[in-house]
């Protein structure tokens, strides 16, 4: 059997999506590659498929026991032998499985990468001689992508033991660096290299700036009511409860996810989400992985995320059915505080390395082991920040001074330590990597707010932070749905000069640093600076001896003011700061002062009559109407009627009739067999799949085989059910 009957065969599709035949083979020949596929695209049959058709099973690593599961339900569903191995079994039931696999009875298995800190483990990996090893989320491997997770860094020297075995690396989101750490850390052979492009063309970018919480919940609150279905993330667990509150009080099918609750509530919520029988996941980034519901319409980020790589994959679980979807990003510069909490949890610094160090050797018994947990240890030493004690003992554990092992029976897990004979004064951890993680962190922060500041395409911008130099501008982001304002001009020579004076007080007001400019002052204060006002303050900070002061005299500060707002608005100059917020300029700024750049502006007083009519009644509203104004989508007068999503094989404009009660009808079947079953309803049937039965209404097991996602097995095992309900819509 070949690549694509296996496809129809196992899967029930006649053809691959864009780029996954060519990385089938190339898994197939036995070369080691790393795949960076966008979420939806079709990465993890990338490797399913290919572990049907190679001799010898499988060994997939995934990161958590939810992804692993709902994987192994879905091969089951489709009649795969597969399994999984996570600290939920005990020691026999995963010598059992282990077992199976060495003696051919299991196609894939499943584990967490911790298993490959065991010798056990790794020993019987040897003698079950694996065809293939695809390491799913293969960011987690390096210390610069944005969900670092040490124990990735064990698979490829436990794989050096294993033997010569293929690797197959997947991952959604991976900049130029974190692909390097990959390669390296996972020990990839010469590996081929497939970027199929990280475009998500269904899906539309919006920022939303909502400086308040009542303009964040009124925002949601439109975007629930029109949408209907979807996920939002929240930074901290707190903010999940208070937004599930708020969400609930109006009457939404909602479900709250958080790592703090205990995990059989956390998998009640997530299969409810994933049924159907709620409609929206108010959730930290707890939430996500595996996540395979197909009809999810927006994705809202209620806060700040800490990288633009974690926004992107988090937002990416919008739309995977194809069909239009929304991910709207609440912009408040405010919201900056917490993620740089979170990086000074993420980076602990040497002293409190050593302080942690020191309290584990005391506490270490007799085997060089301590039973306690981190919070436990944390209260111990009374460090103001519990993260940080997690990730001095992430630095260690990473410098081979102590290992992690599970504790039979309990959540937590204990340390071990490894060279518990060195004093903390003599511990070897590269400082200078710690320094450059911090600054990594933070510049990852920076890339957020950049993006949210940015005066260009959302997507176009990602695209480019991703590395992909051809991008073009999506056309259906906030900004591209805006258009170009009347009035826009190409500077001439003599607005050019002004606009570079304005720049340049723009840059002798604010501090250089490496790789830009840190802003002091607000416009104001720049504007009566590059205007020659010589007030009090001007004299006491001594910006009257700079040499661009009074540079703009002749033009007046309100027209100073607003040339440094338009530049505000066209990404040459930044805003920073929630209370009292000062500017700066931002790369492409510099780019302008200097000359090597010509923008595109709305020069000051050249607006048209319409325009500045609309503006003056505008001033008239309070602040915060016309802060509302210009956040929210206005509704065309008469709003059309929304079609229901065509298919993959629609030709026609028109749906044929009774199309969408029915699909309402096998929806509902779905739903109760999955029930039945305690499985997703997605793993009966995609939405896809329904909506092709829908349309075609076939009767037998030969008429459904030629439709989408449909295979032998699926035809054989699930379509039967749902042959009444077709009938009745004969």
């Amino acid at each position: 059997m070949n690549a694509l009957e296996a496809l129809k065969t196992h899967f029930g599709f006649d053809r691959f999506r864009p780029g996954q035949e060519e990385i089938v083979q190339t898994v197939l020949s036995g070369r080691d590659s790393l795949v960076v596929m966008p979420t939806g695209g079709g990465k993890s049959l990338c490797y399913q498929l290919p572990a049907l058709l190679l001799e010898g099973p499988t060994l997939v690593v995934s990161p958590l026991i939810a992804l692993m599961k709902d994987q192994v339900d879905g091969l089951r569903a489709k009649g795969i032998e597969a399994e999984t191995i996570n600290s939920t079994l005990s020691a026999s039931e995963q010598d059992e499985k282990i077992a199976a696999l060495a003696e051919g009875r299991i196609r894939l298995l499943y584990v967490a990468p911790e298993r490959f800190g065991q010798r056990r483990f790794v020993e019987a990996l040897r003698r079950a001689k694996p065809a293939l090893v695809a390491v799913d989320e293969a960011h987690c491997v390096s210390q610069w992508g944005h969900d670092f997770r040490p124990d990735y860094l064990k698979i490829g020297k436990a794989l050096k033991q294993v033997g010569e075995v293929p690797v197959a690396a997947f991952t959604a989101t991976a900049t130029p660096d974190v692909r390097r750490d990959i390669v390296e850390h996972l020990m990839l052979k010469d590996p081929a290299v497939f970027v199929t492009g990280f475009a998500r063309e269904n899906l539309s970018f919006s920022i939303v700036r909502t400086p308040r919480k009542m303009d964040k919940f009124r925002h949601l609150k439109s975007l629930v009511e029109k949408e209907k279905s979807g996920i939002i993330y929240c930074a901290t667990r707190k903010k999940v409860e208070e937004v599930f509150e708020e969400v609930e009080s109006w009457g939404t099918r909602v479900i709250a996810y958080h790592a703090g609750m205990a995990e059989e509530t956390r998998t009640r919520a997530q299969e409810k989400f994933m049924s159907g029988r709620a409609s929206v996941a108010v959730a930290t980034n707890a939430f996500g992985m595996g996540i395979d519901r197909s009809d999810i319409r927006f994705v809202a980020h209620y806060e700040m995320p800490g990288s633009v790589e974690a926004y992107y994959q988090e937002a990416g679980r919008a739309g995977r059915d194809g069909a239009p979807a929304r991910c709207d990003f609440l912009y408040s510069y405010a919201d900056k505080r917490v993620q740089e909490f979170f990086i000074e949890g993420s980076n602990p610094g040497i002293e409190t390395v050593r302080l942690l160090w020191e309290f584990l050797r005391k506490k270490a018994d007799g085997l060089g082991e301590v039973r306690m947990s981190i919070g436990s240890m944390n209260e111990a030493l009374g460090l103001k920040n519990e993260m940080a004690l997690g990730s001095a003992l992430t630095l260690l554990m990473r410098a081979g001074y102590v290992d992690r092992f599970d504790l039979p029976g309990e959540r937590m897990r204990g340390t071990r330590l490894v060279k518990g004979d060195v004093p903390a004064s003599k511990l070897e951890i590269d400082e200078d990597a710690m320094a450059e993680k911090e600054r990594r962190d933070n510049a990852r922060l920076q890339a957020v707010i950049d993006y949210a500041e940015a005066k260009t395409c959302r997507q176009e911008w990602m695209l480019h932070y991703f590395g992909d130099e051809n991008a073009k501008p999506c056309g259906k982001c906030d900004w591209c749905r805006r258009g170009e304002r009347p009035g826009m001009e190409t500077l001439s020579e003599e607005r050019q000069l002004t606009l570079r004076k304005a720049l340049s007080g723009v840059a002798r007001m604010s501090r250089r640093v490496e790789g830009g400019w840190i802003g002091l002052y607000g416009t104001g204060r720049i504007a009566e600076m590059l205007c020659g006002k010589e007030t009090g303050p001007m004299r006491e900070h001594g910006l009257h001896t700079l040499s661009t002061f009074g540079l703009l005299k002749s033009e007046g500060v309100d027209f100073v003011k607003a040339l440094l707002e338009e530049c505000l608005t066209t990404g040459l100059l930044r805003k920073e700061g929630a209370e009292y917020p000062v500017v700066a300029l931002t790369p492409l700024g510099a780019e302008a002062m200097r000359g090597e750049f010509v923008p595109t502006l709305l020069w000051p007083g050249t607006r048209p009559a319409k325009e500045k009519r609309r503006e003056s009644a505008d001033d008239a509203a309070p602040a915060s109407a016309r802060e509302a104004l210009d956040e929210t989508e206005i509704p065309a007068a008469k709003p059309k009627k929304r079609r229901a999503r065509r298919g993959l094989f629609d030709e026609d404009e028109d749906e044929a009739p009774g199309f969408a009660r029915l699909l309402d009808e096998l929806k509902k079947k779905r739903l109760e067999i999955a029930h039945s079953r305690h499985v997703k309803a997605y793993q009966i049937f995609p939405d896809k799949t329904l909506e092709a039965i829908a349309r075609a209404k076939p009767l037998t097991e030969k008429e459904a085989l030629n439709l989408p996602g449909i295979g032998p097995h699926k035809a054989s095992h699930e379509f039967p059910a749902f042959v009444e309900t077709i009938r009745d819509f004969g």
